[in-house]
């Protein structure tokens, strides 16, 4: 069975290596980023590929609608879809200029999961198949200084993950929490301090494609960074406050800058 997969954020980094993964491996795409160039360039390099692009913004809801009833009237109800799509910036609360880049981490990284789903849910439950994947980080798992908005991202989306399972518990849906480390993605390339146990952006869709082929509710990758998320979370407050008290700090963006990239 030829294998349909909708992939958010598919233009850099992980999403272009879960699009290429599963392009090699014939399955059908729906493609969606907001850079019409950088989607046309991966199409380009997967000649054979079937695949539907989709220009937009994830925190589009009305565009995602029309990407989702395109691609079910070409390709039909799609086997999987991965909400991949975020952004990470440093953020500091007393930053009064902070506060829309806030607004735009929370909404791109929750509420665009959102917005993908939601046109896909009913047609899904309707065929009592497929998964839902949520790429969320174990950033989500503490609060990391400099990056309160990414890493309270994380955390709502790993919540929000839970409750849809539940809520779909028995429908013949699945729901995937993915929690990955460091990867090597744009995302990351500035990042002023150790990264441990980073993986390329192509070994950590390999792992990914193989946790959801195994349908598994939740997942850390790797595995070392597994075993520090949950150290971490097991650490008292008083003892995470003063381990990463003077941690270096994502690097702050101006507003303007972020709004152009």
């Amino acid at each position: 069975m030829t294998l349909k997969v909708i992939i958010s954020g598919a233009s850099t980094g992980l999403g272009r290596a879960l699009a290429r993964r599963y392009a090699d491996s014939g399955a059908t795409l729906g493609l969606i980023a907001r850079r019409v160039d950088l989607l046309e360039s991966l199409v380009a390099e997967r000649a054979e590929a079937k695949v539907s692009l989709y220009v937009a913004d994830v925190r589009d809801a009305a565009a995602l609608r029309t990407a989702a009833e395109d691609f079910i009237v070409r390709h039909g109800c799609p086997d999987i879809v991965i909400a991949n799509a975020g952004i990470s910036h440093g953020t500091l609360t007393e930053c009064a200029e902070d506060k829309e880049v806030f607004e735009d981490i929370l909404t791109t990284n929750v509420i665009g999961m959102v917005n993908l789903f939601q046109p896909f849910v009913s047609v899904m439950r309707t065929v009592g198949q497929g998964s839902l994947v949520g790429i969320a980080s174990v950033a989500g798992y503490r609060g990391l200084p400099g990056s309160g908005a990414y890493s309270a991202s994380k955390a709502a989306a790993i919540s929000y993950l839970e409750s849809l399972r539940v809520e779909l518990h028995g429908s013949g849906l699945s729901v995937i929490t993915i929690c990955p480390g460091y990867v090597v993605t744009p995302m990351t390339v500035d990042n002023p301090f150790p990264m441990p146990f980073i993986l390329t952006a192509e070994a950590a869709a390999r792992k990914i494609v193989g946790i959801i082929e195994r349908k598994k509710s939740f997942a850390v990758i790797p595995w070392q960074m597994a075993i520090v998320a949950r150290v971490l979370r097991l650490l008292p407050n008083f003892l995470y406050d003063r381990l990463f008290a003077n941690a270096p700090h994502k690097p702050r963006i101006s507003y303007k800058d972020h709004k152009e990239n």
